[in-house]
This record gives C-alpha cells, structure tokens and sequence, in this order.
C-alpha cells in the first residue's frame, strides 16, 4: 500500500475525530486492512504521528532560493502565514505538532531554509536558531487557539462584540472606547503580532 495514500489517511483521521483518535488500529480499519501493513511502515504511533506532521510541513512549497531572495523578513513572514493557513485548514493537526520537535524531511528543509536565509542577512548563529525556534512557536500556539476558537459553548464574535459595547462605561470607560473593535479576529491577531515579533528581531539583529 503505498505511504502517500496511509498518510493522507492518517490525516483524515485526525480531522474527522481529533489527534486523540489516532492509532494504528483506527488506521488499519479505515484503510480496510490488517496492522502489519501498517508496521512495515512505523515502528509505532510516534513514527506515524511524525509523517502526518510532516505532511503538513510539505504545505510550505519555496525553495531555499526563493526563500534568500526575498529576504529574511518577507521569507519568515510567508512561511509563517503559509504554516498557519495550512493548520488551519486541518483542525485538529496542530496538537500533533506538540507531541515532539518536528524533524521530518519537509520540517528539516523548511528550517534549513529560513536559518540560511537568517544567517545570510547577518544573524548570528544562535540568534538564527532561536528565531526560527520562537516563530515556530507562536505559529502552532495561535494554530491551536484557531482549532477551539468559538467551540464548546464559547460566545461567537458578534456575540462577544455585543457583551463589549454594552458595558457599563463607568466601570469600564476604557473598553467602551475600543468596544467596536472587539474582539480582534484571531487571524488579525496573528498578523499584528507577527509583524510585532519581525519588527523586534530587526532591532534585535541592528544592536548585536
């Protein structure tokens, strides 16, 4: 059974039912075959669990060249987005990615592309490192939060809004004020803080 078609149905799996719903049993039975086929494939979950994360390190389709033309900003800026869009397009995926350090092919590649485009616009090299390390972060940490935004009873956006502009403005004169712009979409949350985080390495880079 070839690897690509196991694979994309691991994923499925977690889509349909979550990462706790994952094992080599579920995906034996939705593939209409036997563990063993699984097996001389991974040697366990955890290997598995590494191919369907990265799977969705492969979203992420540049090239080191394309990547170092860009420069270092615009570069961390487009895979940012690119990892956020294609882990939210696959809800459940990102609880995966906290299971362990992602060290597949796509996730070696991706990284080895953005630290040589960091390196190359003159970070030195444990600031390079610690960069690529904090935006991986902040892009599964705001994955995640997408993954439950409005779920399990919590208020929908108009309905947050509502509980905002209808605060008592003598208790709350400040959040009367910027009422009309909460609560902020979680995707502008992002951008904002991203954009936040770029503008502090650059000055980071400037002072070393």
């Amino acid at each position: 059974m070839p690897l690509e078609r196991i694979v994309a149905t691991a994923l499925q799996i977690v889509d349909d039912e979550g990462a706790d719903a994952l094992s080599m049993r579920t995906l034996a039975q939705r593939l209409g075959s036997g563990t063993a086929t699984l097996y001389r494939h991974f040697d366990n979950r955890a290997a598995l669990v590494a191919h369907v994360v990265d799977r969705m390190f492969g979203a992420v389709e540049l090239n080191g060249d394309e990547l170092l033309a860009m420069g270092w900003q615009q570069a961390l800026r487009t895979v940012a987005h690119t990892m956020f869009e294609s882990l939210a397009r696959h809800r459940n995926a990102a609880r995966l990615m906290v299971e362990e350090i992602p060290l597949g092919p796509n996730a070696m590649a991706l990284r080895e592309h953005c630290v040589a485009a960091l390196l190359d616009s003159g970070f030195p090299p444990r600031m390079a490192a610690h960069t690529f390390a904090t935006l991986s972060r902040y892009v599964l940490g705001f994955a995640i939060q997408v993954n439950g935004h409005g779920e399990g009873g919590q208020l929908d956006d108009a309905q947050l809004s509502a509980v905002f502009q209808s605060v008592d403005p003598a208790l709350f004169p400040a959040t009367v004020t910027v009422a009309e712009s909460m609560p902020v979409p979680i995707e502008d949350e992002f951008s904002f803080g991203l954009e936040l985080l770029l503008s502090g390495l650059a000055h980071l880079r400037d002072d070393t």
